[in-house]
């Protein structure tokens, strides 16, 4: 059977998780078969399926040139090819806040840039980053530890982000809202990922678990989704899958911690059971 649909992963988790797949059987079920195909296989011809939909494309931080080269070259990609190349790099934060967007204080610090460090414990990141790697965590006194990871980074070429630590996520995590072609679908907690020591590293497995997500919190996610939008040039709509990451910030309020609209993780083996038939709903209608 000639499959109509393609979720595309990489080398490392070829068929991603596991979580898609109640999605590839309802799909298939309706009449869209759908089977995973590694974003960097020659032997794909990826120009030739109805749909691709980015879904586990996670080495694309340490060949992001090749892999936008990729996306441009596929004409029915989800989300598109220029949603992907805004998204990828963090500095996406920078525009949102410049919108009105509360987002976690961030500051970037262009390759070969110095730094000032936030007073407290801080975060450094690479700008264009999978998850958490790359990212680590410092406290008072890490000033020379925080400057040599940033001296990594930047001879490795990227430029960095250094953002005040949010202690509230030792507690209580990350809040991800998972919004399906613009409409909102399902939340998850994420567990804090980053050790509490010198130059703290991700701590391994995240921890993740259903959530329901505080009004606050939706009307952040949800202003978000809107201004991302916006900020592209499209509706919220024709954003098949978006996950916005918000923490409760050191003033109380909500921030943006990121935006995801490349190839997150949707967490629906944590979602109430209609999530996958949501999605695969939503594919459906972009294949018309």
């Amino acid at each position: 059977m000639t499959a109509r649909v393609l979720f595309a992963g990489c080398r490392r988790v070829p068929e991603g998780t596991g979580d898609e797949d109640a999605v590839v059987r309802a799909l298939t079920d309706a009449g869209a078969p759908t089977r995973w195909a590694v974003w960097d296989d020659p032997t794909v011809d990826f120009a030739a399926a109805e749909l691709v939909v980015l879904r586990a494309t996670w080495d694309y931080s340490q060949r992001r040139d090749e892999f936008l080269a990729w996306c441009d070259t596929v004409p029915r990609l989800r989300n598109a090819a220029r949603v992907v190349r805004w998204n990828t790099d963090k500095r996406y934060l920078l525009d949102l806040a410049a919108a009105g967007l509360p987002i976690v204080p961030t500051a970037l610090v262009e390759v070969g840039a110095g730094a000032h460090w936030p007073d407290g414990e801080f975060v450094v990141k690479p700008a264009v980053g999978a998850g958490a790697s790359g990212a680590r965590r410092f406290g008072p006194g890490d000033d020379e530890l925080a400057a040599r990871h940033l001296a990594e980074l930047h001879a490795d070429g990227r430029a960095a982000l250094v953002q005040p630590y949010q202690a509230h996520v030792d507690e209580h995590g990350e809040t991800a809202l998972v919004f399906v072609a613009g409409e909102y679908s399902h939340a998850f907690a994420k567990a804090a990922l980053l050790a509490a020591a010198p130059g703290g590293q991700p701590a391994g497995v995240e921890e993740l678990a259903p959530a329901e997500p505080s009004r606050e919190y939706r009307t952040l996610a949800e202003d978000t989704l809107e201004a991302s939008a916006e900020l592209l040039g499209v509706a919220p709509a024709d954003l098949l899958y978006a996950r916005v990451d918000v923490v409760t910030g050191d003033d109380g309020r909500p921030v943006l911690l990121e935006l995801e609209l490349t190839e997150p993780y949707l967490g629906f083996t944590h979602a109430d059971p209609a999530a996958p038939s949501r999605f695969a709903s939503a594919v459906l209608d972009q294949l018309g």
